[in-house]
């Protein structure tokens, strides 16, 4: 992609979203959506995903996704060619070390329990970093978001892309009040046709010409010409096949798999010093 008018026209957030790849050895079983996070620009960055993505298994009744009965041994991630936009590297990683334990780092609070995992990598020159920043204002504003208004789940239906491996932004809303979640199960619903593929993609409030924020404990509306956005959560897939309602795990879990993915980056490495 040469054109620098439309590269610099693409919304910031296209770019946030990853294509992943889950494979059993050679066989691919199926296909998703990944993110990157960071709490800022200086901090410790990992891959984010659902943990059902990774494991292969229903996070309800642990069966097998895959017609084959088989569970994915590896996973494949499309990232951002760095300094060369509309161009994708091909990364295959295990999920496993020879002991048999994951990779991934699952919530420490909930565990198994929430559908969020962070993965750890080692970064190369080669690869461009777009992560959701969780404590600054870039990506968490402290927008208003209400039942009814505007949502979007940015990610890959069926393995559906807008071009090369950017992704769709499928549009829908809130279904619920945010504050009626509670700490034991932090998931909030959302009205939104989305499918298979498009688990692991981030949600976000994304608003033009204006918005309304919370401000010294009111909420007041805000014109601005500048697009703004508030990083919601993870999505997690369909409550059943019949409806369009999605679960959508908050952000504040994926702050805490971070932060222990963060943790254990730092742990490991104490051990090989």
């Amino acid at each position: 992609m040469k054109n620098g008018s439309i590269i610099s026209a693409i919304e910031i957030l296209t770019f946030k979203s990853l294509f992943i790849e889950m494979y059993f050895d050679e066989q691919k079983l199926s296909s998703g959506t990944a993110f990157l996070a960071a709490n800022d620009k200086e901090s410790h960055c990992a891959l984010i995903t659902n943990r059902h993505n990774v494991t292969g298994r229903n996070q309800e009744t642990n069966e097998c996704l895959s017609k084959t009965c088989a569970t994915p041994n590896n996973i494949v991630i499309y990232f951002h060619k760095n300094k060369s936009v509309g161009e994708w590297l091909k990364v295959k990683l295990p999920l496993y070390r020879e002991d048999e334990t994951p990779y991934w780092i699952e919530d420490p609070k909930l565990g198994a329990k929430a559908d969020v995992i962070a993965l750890n990598l080692n970064w190369g020159s080669d690869v461009s970093k777009v992560p959701f920043y969780i404590k600054t204002n870039l990506d968490r504003d402290n927008l208003y978001v209400g039942p009814g208004d505007t949502v979007s789940v940015i990610g890959f239906p069926f393995g559906v892309s807008s071009f090369g491996k950017f992704p769709v932004w499928a549009t829908g809303s809130l279904a619920q009040e945010l504050l009626l979640m509670t700490d034991d199960n932090p998931i909030f619903l959302i009205d939104c046709r989305a499918r298979q593929g498009q688990s692991g993609s981030p949600v976000v409030a994304h608003r033009t010409g204006g918005y309304r924020k919370y401000q010294d404990g009111k909420i007041s509306s805000v014109m601005d010409a500048t697009p703004k956005w508030e990083f919601l959560g993870i999505y997690s897939g369909r409550v059943n096949s019949e409806s369009d309602l999605g679960r959508v795990w908050h952000v504040s879990v994926i702050e805490r798999v971070l932060n222990a993915a963060e943790q254990d980056y730092k742990n490991r490495a104490s051990k090989i010093q």
